[in-house]
C-alpha cells in the first residue's frame, strides 16, 4: 500500500489509498489526514474527528464546519503536547453522513488508525471526536493502540454498544441545551460503561449547545486537557495545562454527572 502524501510546510498530508468500492454521487471522495508531527521523538498521536449528517454521501470539504469547528482543538493539542512528542492527526472523513450500515466514518477512521500503527507501531493513540465523530470515536475504541477517548456532544442512542471502550479511559462532555444529540443517552451510556471502560468521567456543560458555539474555551480545556494528562501518565512527558485541566474535574472515576 502507498500514500499520496503532500507536504504543506505546516503538517503532511496522508490521501485515501483504499480502492473505492461505492457507487453514487461520493464515488470519487477521498479521505484526508492531515498530520501535525511532534517536535523531536514521537510519543503518542492525537486522532480527531469531526461530526457529519445522518445521510449522505456528498464530498467533505475543508471549508465545511464540522472539520473546521475541530480546528481550535488540534491546535491546541499541537501547541501543548506537540513539543513533548505528541502528534496530531486530523481526519477529514470522505463523506458527510453516516450513512446507515456502511457507518462511512468508522471506515475512514478504522483507515486513519491503519497509517498511525504502520508509522507509530505500539505508540499510545487518543481519540477525539465531536458529534458523529464522537460516536465514531467510541466504535473504533477497540483498537489495540487507543488508550484514551474524548466523545463531545456524541451521537448515541440507549443501545449504543459499550464493549467497545473495554479497558479504555474516557470522557464524555454534553451541553444541557443539546438539541441536536441527547445528553440523556450520553449520560445513559456513561453509567453503563462504567465497570466496562477503565474510568468514565462525564461533564454536564450548563448551558452550552451542541455547536460548542457557547463556553468553547471550557469544551477545548476539558477535551484536550483530558488527552494531555492521559499522555503525561503514559509517556512521562510533562505538557502545560495539566493541572488547570485536574482543577476542573479533580478525580477520575467522580460520580456521573459532574456539572460544570
Amino acid at each position: 500500500m502507498t500514500d499520496d502524501v503532500e507536504d504543506t510546510g505546516v503538517a503532511i498530508r496522508k490521501i485515501d489509498d483504499r480502492e473505492v468500492r461505492e457507487a453514487g454521487s461520493g464515488a470519487a471522495a477521498k479521505a484526508v489526514l492531515s498530520v501535525a508531527a511532534a517536535r523531536g521523538k514521537t510519543r503518542g498521536v492525537a486522532l480527531v474527528l469531526h461530526g457529519g449528517r445522518a445521510n449522505s454521501y456528498e464530498s467533505v470539504r475543508g471549508g465545511h464546519l464540522s472539520p473546521a469547528r475541530m480546528v481550535p482543538f488540534a491546535q491546541t493539542l499541537r501547541a501543548r503536547g506537540g513539543p513533548h512528542g505528541l502528534s496530531v492527526w486530523t481526519l477529514r472523513n470522505r463523506y458527510r453522513g453516516w450513512n446507515g450500515a456502511d457507518m462511512s466514518p468508522v471506515q475512514d477512521a478504522r483507515w486513519a488508525l491503519s497509517h498511525i500503527r504502520r508509522d507509530h507501531p505500539d505508540l499510545p493513540v487518543y481519540l477525539l471526536g465531536h458529534s458523529m465523530g464522537g460516536l465514531t470515536a467510541l466504535c473504533v475504541a477497540d483498537d489495540p493502540q487507543v488508550q484514551a477517548v474524548v466523545a463531545l456532544a456524541p451521537w448515541l442512542n440507549r443501545d449504543t454498544p459499550v464493549q467497545r471502550v473495554a479497558g479504555r479511559r474516557v470522557l464524555i462532555v454534553h451541553g444541557t441545551e443539546d438539541r441536536w444529540t441527547s445528553p440523556a443517552n450520553s449520560l445513559a451510556y456513561a453509567r453503563r460503561a462504567e465497570g466496562v471502560a477503565e474510568s468514565v468521567d462525564y461533564v454536564s456543560l450548563k448551558g452550552a449547545g451542541h455547536f460548542m458555539v457557547r463556553r468553547l474555551g471550557l469544551w477545548n480545556s476539558l477535551a484536550t486537557g483530558y488527552i494531555l494528562d492521559a499522555f503525561a501518565g503514559d509517556s512521562g512527558a510533562a505538557p502545560r495545562s495539566t493541572e488547570a485541566f485536574r482543577s476542573l474535574l479533580p478525580a477520575a472515576g467522580a460520580s456521573l454527572p459532574v456539572v460544570l
